[in-house]
């Protein structure tokens, strides 16, 4: 059985991007995590120790976000997987990056793009 733990509007501040103005001025990136895995041994034990610490996983998510610019949402979207990866109880995750700033010429609300990875992919 797997759980879902989710982080939502988790906002970061990056210089990700194709043109040189996006780089040099950065903007805001929001990003949203849903994480499976079991929760049955820290409902049993009632451990922090037996989770995932999401206030942690959180600042090493904004940590890869603002660190390192990237061109591609695509990138950096991986980039966040594979942190929330590094936790071994993590079966999968479900990473959306929210780049409601971008460069488009025309009215819009969000752009977004919403991977999920497997830790035995």
């Amino acid at each position: 059985m797997t759980d879902e733990l989710t982080i939502g509007g988790i906002e970061c501040f990056g210089h990700h991007g194709v043109f040189e103005f996006e780089r040099r001025e950065g903007q805001i990136f929001v990003i949203d995590l849903v994480l499976g895995l079991d929760t049955a041994p820290a409902a049993a034990s009632d451990d922090l120790r037996d989770t995932v610490d999401y206030g942690s996983l959180v600042a090493q998510v904004k940590a890869s976000v603002e660190r390192d610019p990237v061109d591609l949402i695509e990138t950096l979207a991986q980039r966040i997987a594979d942190v929330c990866l590094l936790d071994a109880r993590v079966e999968w995750v479900r990473v959306t990056v929210h780049k409601p700033d971008a460069p488009i010429d025309a009215t819009f609300s969000d752009v977004a793009l919403t991977i999920t990875r497997r830790a035995d992919a």
